[in-house]
């Protein structure tokens, strides 16, 4: 048994707590004991066979949850892919699912419902199992590991810059980036943890696995009934008197912003630890979440900006609890002066984890001040490497192109390398410029993307493309140009408004950055 697995195995079957999974039709919570847990684990495990690489892919019921030890059980390596986005055509997502998972060496995959139905028939190359079936809660003896694996988990990139990737991820490296999360946020059996993170995305799986292996209480909702209704995040985290959760920037910037609409049986006096990670962070948005939420006994000192990356597991730097949002103020030099800029001070490298600025490379980015670089990172929770590339040295600084410096309290990063725009000889970062836009009257908060084109493009510069619900475009468009241009020192070509939904996403709801870019120029996406 490999040491994630056992683990994993050890800390549920001595959990005093439970995996509490909501049941989306009832809106009822189920408990599950961690020890049953195990047991449904067991049962994957079994059934799993030999099989190198498994895949899974449903809404995260507790038999769904189980399978994810139980592959690890198994000493197989597991990929976890995401179920098909409102409007998408079913079959087509459905044959574009099994081509991933075949592309990455996946030959059995678990899955139920609707989702499992779409799958059947497509691919003979492919077992498919009901996971319902599988991972029952009966069980008569304990299941022995008989293999292995050099890989436990076959993680997807984000791909807001490009074509996704799979990083793949020894079991010592998870294991050491959930047991830094443990250490560096105290898990232990006294936690009681929500989640609504979509469990193929990093930061949903190191939540969920991170929780298992401190012994805490889970409760797991699907991500969709978050997006059905983000307001339910509040009434979950006061059923559940979670002490911690984690939720990417937008949820904060949703219920901050319209937090007039929520009830007074809204508690949250019992958080202490509240990660904001997965896309960049939003100060003013964050700060505005604390805010509202104090009247709710939300403390402002449970925010916790943490950054990461699927090529380190998850976790790369993270505050210890009870730091509270913390800003650097640079000043940043344009034509019209100077103006300040503000960014969220990410923490410290959790245990088994390096980070370094590299400034050999220049980036002219006019932050005044700061020893601005490139962020690099290694340590015990790095990939092997990419699926079908050479392996990486484990011991040399990892690139993550992303673009920061470091203050008193840890990192800052400033956006990405791929997406510096330069404009008349100034690079701008365009989360600076999206920001900015959204403070327009029309313009969807969230739904900014910036980017710089070519001289190959009809409009060569700064295009800002954004998602519109107003009714006055012009005067709309009139006063973003005159915003950005006060503020950041650069005047955009051209202003794109779209209607709602229009922009690319990740699965994961981040913008496709380089797919605007390339749409806008004229390119094949």
């Amino acid at each position: 048994m490999n040491v994630l697995a056992s683990a994993l195995s050890e800390a549920m079957t001595r959990s005093p707590n439970a995996l509490h999974v909501l049941d989306a039709d009832s809106g009822e919570w189920q408990r599950h004991p961690w020890d049953e847990v195990h047991t449904r684990a067991q049962n994957v495990a079994e059934r799993i066979d030999g099989a190198t690489a498994v895949g899974l892919v449903g809404e995260p019921s507790v038999e769904f949850l189980a399978a994810i030890p139980g592959t690890f059980l198994a000493g197989a390596a597991l990929s976890i892919l995401p179920g098909p986005i409102r409007g998408a055509d079913l079959d087509q997502w459905a044959q574009a699912t099994l081509t991933r998972f075949r592309s990455i060496g996946v030959t059995t995959v678990f899955s139920h419902g609707t989702q499992l139905e779409r799958l059947r028939g497509r691919d003979d190359a492919v077992a498919l199992h009901d996971v319902t079936e599988v991972a029952h809660d009966r069980r008569s003896t304990t299941f022995t590991a008989s293999s292995d694996g050099e890989i436990a988990i076959l993680q997807g990139t984000a791909g807001s810059t490009g074509t996704p990737k799979a990083a793949r991820i020894s079991p010592a490296a998870a294991l050491a980036n959930y047991r830094g999360l443990v250490d560096r946020v105290v898990v232990d059996h006294n936690s009681r943890a929500h989640s609504w993170l979509p469990i193929y995305h990093d930061m949903g799986l190191a939540f969920m696995l991170t929780s298992a292996l401190g012994g805490a209480d889970l409760w797991q909702a699907p991500t969709t009934s978050f997006a059905g209704n983000p307001f339910g995040w509040l009434k979950w985290l006061t059923e559940s008197r979670a002490t911690m959760t984690a939720a990417p920037n937008m949820a904060y910037n949703i219920v901050g912003k319209y937090a007039r609409i929520v009830g007074d049986d809204v508690d949250l006096s019992n958080l202490g630890f509240a990660l904001n990670g997965g896309e960049p962070v939003d100060c003013s948005g964050t700060e505005r979440f604390a805010t509202e939420m104090a009247r709710f006994g939300f403390d402002p000192t449970a925010l916790a900006p943490s950054y990461g990356l699927a090529e380190s597991t998850c976790a790369v730097t993270v505050p210890i609890p009870f730091s509270g949002l913390a800003v650097d103020e640079p000043t940043v030099a344009t034509d019209a002066g100077e103006s300040t800029r503000r960014f969220a001070v990410l923490g410290d490298a959790i245990p088994g984890m390096e980070v370094r600025i590299n400034t050999d490379a220049q980036r002219g980015t006019e932050v005044i001040g700061r020893e601005v670089g490139d962020v690099e990172v290694r340590g015990t929770s790095l990939m092997s490497g990419y699926v079908d590339d050479e392996p990486i040295d484990r011991d040399a600084w990892l690139p993550t192109g992303d673009i920061g410096y470091f203050v008193d309290g840890g990192l800052v990063v400033c956006g990405r390398a791929k997406e510096l725009i330069t404009v008349a000889g100034r690079n701008v970062f365009p989360t600076e410029i999206e920001r900015i836009a959204g403070q327009v009257d029309g313009v969807r908060e969230g739904a900014v993307v910036a980017v710089g084109t070519g001289e190959s493009s009809a409009r060569p510069g700064l295009v800002i493309a954004a998602e519109f619900k107003g009714a006055d475009e012009p005067a709309a468009r009139s006063e973003l140009v005159a915003r950005i241009a006060s503020e950041c020192g650069v005047v955009p070509a051209d202003v794109v408004f779209m209607k709602p939904g229009a922009l690319p996403r990740t699965s994961s709801g981040k913008l496709r950055r380089l797919e605007v870019k390339r749409n806008l120029e004229g390119a094949n996406p």
